[in-house]
């Protein structure tokens, strides 16, 4: 998909080499004297490849590539069994630095390939082909509680790639840096198609595949964090699928005020018919992709509106809320006001998972679970601290299981896994800011990093296959 981003390239190294005259050269070879004079052209010719040494090379393929494409990094032309670190480093869009490195150990012919070779030491440890990637964490002094969400998809992560001498961190003064590569990570693939969406009161952003459609389709929904979430969208459209990402609450455009719910059925039911009802789009290949408090807005929008979508997709989420939408009775209730089930770690950070476990949830808030009559995929995150996520995976398969419908229902489970699966490779925040105004509130999101990336990457996979299945039948 990113041939055509990449011109061909053909890098000549001449090293060690004497110039001799072009001249000189014809006229030795023809018995001649060569001939007087100074600007004479001349060719480098290289000396025996005995004595050429040549420089360390690292590489990176391929060097543009969507943010779940994984690359192949290797160095080579370094001393045999000698120690090197490598790292990568980029800015966030707000201009934080984050890094990430590891120790590596070159094989007898002074070469390392991340794809095979183990890291001894560093940002994880072992065969971690894109640990580069997803163990990228603030450098240090930089500022605290900080997550890497990409807003911008229209623009890449711009990744710095770098071969240090010796088992070093890269915060330490007077390195070697032997030799780098920038790379690009993109969510959003050459031609796909971005629009802003302000139609029937429904604030988001449309993603449409390259080519001809009609193409199956998503509705994205993200959690209570709020705002417009577009990076899974741009990433599903570059897979094939058009992605209706959409904004339900801490939006600018959105009634106010924006630490309320304020919209309920009628606007996500809205969004559904705005796929349904596009010319580019198969109306009847439409599935819901929920994560967090999209899991309940999917099971609604799914049992109880009317609504036929072909699969849900949903990542570690409730099956109802404590907090109602603007269709139930108190919906001047916020997040906040569920504070009687919120706990705390010594630090001070609240943990939401008890605010989402369904015995705290009233009857008349849970979905209507009985309903689904399509295909089902929950991803549970064993290590998940902001949502109940195998209690309420239970709920939704027993649920399922007596209404004689069990075969609707896949569970994927992954221990150390926390609360925020995304794409692959994408670094996990085990704490991050939930909010800042009117006061500071950390928030514990759970996982640790290498389980969790292996949870992102299997995860991936299984979706998209399950995406082709039933999406594209």
């Amino acid at each position: 998909m990113f041939k055509a981003w990449m011109p061909v390239r053909k890098i000549l190294h001449f090293t060690d080499v004497k110039m001799i005259s072009y001249l000189h050269v014809r006229h030795h070879l023809a018995g001649l004297q060569p001939p007087a004079g100074k600007n004479i052209a001349t060719l480098p010719v290289c000396r025996s490849s005995s004595s050429v040494k040549q420089a360390p090379l690292l590489t990176a393929a391929p060097v543009r590539a969507l943010i779940d494409d994984q690359i192949s990094i290797t160095a080579r032309f370094l001393p045999p069994s000698s120690p090197v670190t490598v790292c990568t480093r980029m800015h966030s869009e707000d201009g934080d630095l984050w890094e990430a490195f590891a120790h590596y150990n070159t094989d007898t012919s002074g070469t390392v390939n991340l794809t095979s070779d183990p890291s001894a030491g560093g940002s994880y440890l072992g065969c971690e082909p894109m640990g580069l990637f997803w163990g990228l964490q603030p450098a240090p002094g930089g500022r605290e509680g900080l997550r890497l969400r990409k807003r911008n998809v229209q623009t890449p992560y711009v990744v710095r790639i770098s071969l240090l001498e010796g088992h070093v961190s890269p915060c330490m003064r007077d390195i070697s840096e032997l030799a780098a590569v920038t790379t690009e990570r993109w969510y959003m693939a050459p031609g796909v198609r971005r629009s802003d969406i302000r139609q029937n009161g429904v604030v988001g952003s449309l993603f449409l595949p390259p080519g001809p459609g009609p193409y199956p389709a998503l509705l994205d929904l993200w959690g209570m964090g709020g705002g417009l979430v577009e990076y899974r969208s741009a990433l599903l459209a570059s897979r094939g699928y058009a992605s209706l990402s959409v904004a339900y609450i801490g939006h600018k455009d959105l009634p106010p005020p924006q630490n309320r719910l304020n919209v309920g059925d009628e606007y996500f039911k809205a969004a559904f018919k705005l796929l349904q009802d596009h010319c580019e789009v198969d109306a009847d290949r439409i599935g819901i992709f929920g994560l967090s408090f999209g899991v309940f807005l999917s099971l609604r929008i799914a049992t109880q509106l009317g609504l036929n979508p072909s699969c849900l997709i949903l990542v570690n989420g409730p099956v109802g809320s404590t907090v109602a939408l603007p269709d139930m009775e108190d919906h001047f209730l916020t997040f906040e006001k569920s504070q009687e089930y919120w706990t705390y770690d010594k630090q001070g950070n609240v943990i939401f998972k008890d605010v989402s476990l369904p015995s705290n949830i009233a009857p008349e808030r849970k979905a209507k679970v009985e309903n689904i009559n399509c295909p089902v995929m929950y991803i549970v995150g064993e290590d998940d601290l902001s949502s109940s996520s195998k209690e309420n995976a239970d709920v939704i398969e027993e649920t399922l299981r007596s209404a004689g419908k069990s075969q609707l229902f896949t569970r994927l489970s992954y221990p150390g896994a926390g609360h925020l699966i995304e794409p692959p490779y994408s670094p996990n925040a085990r704490v991050s800011f939930w909010s800042i105004k009117p006061e500071k509130l950390m928030t514990v999101w759970g996982g640790h990093p290498a389980p969790h990336a292996a949870a992102q990457e299997d995860a991936w996979k299984k979706v998209l296959k399950f995406m082709e299945s039933h999406l594209r039948r």
